[in-house]
């Protein structure tokens, strides 16, 4: 576990990476993982739009979210970027399964 970057993180992802997040603090953090493939044109479903993947974490609480789509998720080295809403006690782990 590393504390929380309050520039945002990034962490490898192969598409079975999960996060595990830890809130030590006293308020509601939210956690975003930026979705970078933000549209596609099904011919099954039309216009489809993939959002941002969030979670809201309480003070004193833990979370698990993932895993990403690489080809959502993943920049040009094959990465997630990862963003707070606050950093202040809490800490991250990328997980792999």
């Amino acid at each position: 576990y590393v504390s929380a970057n309050g520039e945002g993180d990034t962490a490898d992802n192969n598409g079975n990476m999960f996060l595990h997040i830890k809130n030590a603090s006293g308020g509601t953090i939210t956690v975003t993982i930026t979705a970078l493939t933000t549209s596609v044109d099904s011919g099954l479903y039309g216009d489809l739009t993939k959002a941002n993947a969030t979670i809201a974490i309480a003070g004193s609480a833990e979370a698990f979210i993932g895993g990403f789509a690489p080809a959502a998720f993943n920049d040009g080295n094959a990465e997630i970027a990862i963003t707070y809403t606050a950093v202040t006690s809490l800490t991250i782990a990328a997980l792999y399964v």
